[in-house]
């Protein structure tokens, strides 16, 4: 079992979008692998109820979840990936935490309460976010030092990035970073998305684009991150370069 409890990073990142299928907890999880390769040691965080980023990495069913540590105050469970590399998993439970946490006081600060005596163990902690603008989600936007987002190459996407933008202005945050997904340079649809993504946001949008790759999704299908699948593919190299510009960005 590649699994090991802790009995027990200066940098907070929330990965955020409210569309679904922009790749937010592949991301978040090869840039996290590609952070730990890079000798940083990092901590994901899966916030988000259908506790993808947990079984993509192999987790399934702790006995303990992020649903423990925010609702019934338990210490925050941390479990090995690999060295270098840990989560704090996620479950089905989380679908009721926004409910039992609504009467909490500061409650959109409780996240940020668990994390903070962990953040000097770490180099970066990532936290994939749930596809709303729910209590979790701004539990993990108050905690972070930064939020990126990452926008599929359709126009769809571009939409909901405007929404995403707008609502986070509404109170009082502003967007760091945004990536671009799943881009294809022979389309012009999606040079056209990416070009209007810089126009509109500038030098918030990472250099970096992630192709189209067919590794990354069997990759996710393995229960690995892209660099343990396939380190020679086109989206272990496009992870890679996105997660250098992230460090140089912070």
């Amino acid at each position: 079992n590649i699994w090991k409890i802790y009995e027990s990073g200066d940098m907070i990142i929330s990965i955020c979008n409210f569309k679904g299928g922009v790749a937010k907890t592949c991301s978040t999880m090869n840039i996290g692998a590609a952070m730990a390769n890079m000798g940083h040691r990092t901590l994901l965080v899966d916030l988000d109820p259908q506790f993808n980023l947990s079984t993509s990495l192999g987790l399934m069913d702790p006995e303990k979840s992020i649903y423990h540590a925010l609702v019934k105050e338990d210490e925050l469970p941390i479990y090995t990936v690999y060295e270098g590399l840990d989560i704090v998993p996620s479950t089905i439970d989380l679908n009721k935490a926004e409910v039992e946490l609504a009467g909490q006081f500061k409650r959109e600060e409780i996240l940020g309460k668990l994390l903070a005596p962990f953040a000097k163990q770490y180099d970066y902690i990532l936290i994939d976010c749930p596809p709303s603008l729910g209590l979790l989600t701004i539990n993990a936007l108050v905690a972070s030092d930064k939020i990126y987002v990452p926008v599929e190459a359709e126009y769809l996407a571009l939409k909901g990035f405007s929404v995403l933008e707008q609502a986070l202005s509404k109170i009082g945050l502003l967007l760091d970073g945004i990536f671009v997904t799943k881009y294809d340079s022979r389309t012009v649809l999606h040079k056209d998305i990416a070009t209007a993504l810089r126009e509109h946001a500038g030098g918030r949008v990472f250099k970096q684009v992630i192709r189209k790759n067919i590794s990354i999704a069997e990759a996710t299908a393995s229960g690995l991150d892209i660099f343990r699948y396939n380190p020679g593919s086109n989206g272990a190299s496009d992870y890679k370069k996105l997660t250098e510009e992230i460090i140089a960005n912070g």
